[in-house]
């Protein structure tokens, strides 16, 4: 099955007038990294903001304007764009839209297609503050919401005119995992599997204030655990402490310290695949004083370390519930290559990956990676790349793997 084949998932996006239109593109984007196809339907208004050009060139889809275009009805007509996809979404739903829609009025492609469609509507509402408080939109609103329409946002904020108060598009990754919501669950060459993830660092205290830790981002981590959920697995993503929205479709478990990873880590299993990406500190002070060091009272002059449990090599070795794959990560700054080599017969992992943490790379606490893939029979180097990107690649490796048994 190719990555083609089982994008099942459809969102016909109405981008409605007004300025948080070029958010849509962010929207249009973020909804293709989770696995969903998004075919757009432009508005005379919209097209004041974004292009049809950038709209089709995200979404790697045809952009429809015009109702009464005789070439887009040959190649799609206006209702069957309605019932096509799984979700009808209007971002930014404008007061114009939103009155339309709840009239029932028809005199363009987008207010045709919301009247055609027998598919669930989400609005995403974007206007002035005045005009979302305003009588008649509140009417529309309760009017939509009656006849079944869903809402996300409006959120609150300064605004492009100046005021301030509720009225300001939702965010774009706010808006997808609301689409989520009303989405079937992604069906792909991971489904029926569960696959157990760690990220980010780990942060074990000194005192109240203090840790030891490391910079991890939780980025790649957050990246594979999106990209196994768009191949249609289980997904339970184990976090440190991080500064990421939770990827929706995924069980997110948040931990602090080595020991409760490991905790939620064997709480997670049985799972068919395990990996660990987090940057887990192999240290922890031996001694959590309970209340701040004062420097004026000795300050810190030393502190006594003890290990932390081993996660990867624990699961890596289990005689009973040991995953059919287990991947671990190596993040080195020399020899890259034979440290992650060692590491991998150390721990007796299947697969690692190791990649270049050291100063001057983009890897801890970057958008982008380059990491080579050590399996022991079909190693793999791969050139610097987004990690989103990086995600999907090994998803579908991983997807291989479990293929071959």
């Amino acid at each position: 099955m190719t990555s083609e084949e089982h994008r099942s998932r459809r969102v016909l996006l109405v981008v409605g007038g007004g300025i948080a239109a070029y958010k849509s593109l962010e929207l249009a984007r973020e909804l293709s990294k989770r696995g969903v196809t998004v075919t757009s339907v432009l508005t005379k208004g919209g097209a004041e903001f974004v292009t049809p050009l950038s709209l089709s060139g995200l979404t790697g889809e045809k952009c429809y304007t015009d109702l009464f275009s005789l070439t887009d009805e040959v190649e799609m007509g206006h209702i069957e764009l309605s019932r096509s996809a799984d979700l009808v979404l209007v971002a930014p739903a404008t007061a114009d839209l939103m009155a339309k829609a709840a009239q029932g009025l028809a005199n363009d492609l987008a207010s045709t297609l919301l009247l055609a469609t027998d598919k669930k509507v989400l609005f995403a509402p974007a206007m002035n503050v005045k005009m979302w408080e305003h009588p008649a939109t509140r009417r529309n609103l309760a009017q939509l919401r009656e006849d079944g329409a869903e809402f996300v946002g409006p959120g609150e904020g300064a605004m492009a005119c100046g005021e301030f108060g509720e009225g300001r598009l939702a965010e774009p990754w706010e808006i997808a995992d609301a689409a989520e919501k009303l989405l079937p669950a992604p069906q792909g060459r991971l489904s029926g599997r569960k696959v157990v993830i760690t990220a980010g660092p780990t942060h074990e205290p000194v005192d109240p204030v203090r840790f030891v830790g490391n910079r991890s981002s939780g980025k790649q981590g957050y990246a594979i655990a999106a990209a196994c959920r768009n191949e249609g697995a289980d997904v339970t993503l184990i976090s440190g402490p991080v500064s990421l929205p939770a990827p929706s479709g995924c069980d997110v478990i948040h931990v602090q310290t080595a020991r409760e990873m490991m905790a939620a880590t064997e709480q997670a299993l049985p799972a068919d695949v395990f990996i660990a990406c987090a940057a887990v500190a192999d240290y922890r002070p031996a001694v959590e004083t309970p209340h701040k060091v004062k420097k004026e009272r000795g300050g810190l002059t030393a502190i006594d370390l003890i290990e932390n449990p081993d996660i990867l090599a624990t699961i890596s070795q289990l005689d009973v519930g040991r995953p059919q794959l287990v991947v671990g990560f190596a993040a080195e700054t020399d020899d890259v290559l034979g440290h992650a080599e060692t590491k991998r017969a150390r721990k007796k992992c299947d697969w690692i990956v190791a990649n270049d943490v050291s100063p001057g790379t983009p890897s801890m606490g970057g958008d982008k990676n380059e990491v080579t893939i050590i399996t022991g029979d079909d190693d793999e180097s791969l050139p610097m790349m987004a990690k989103d990107m990086l995600g999907a690649h090994l998803a579908r490796r991983i997807a291989d793997k479990l293929d071959q048994g």
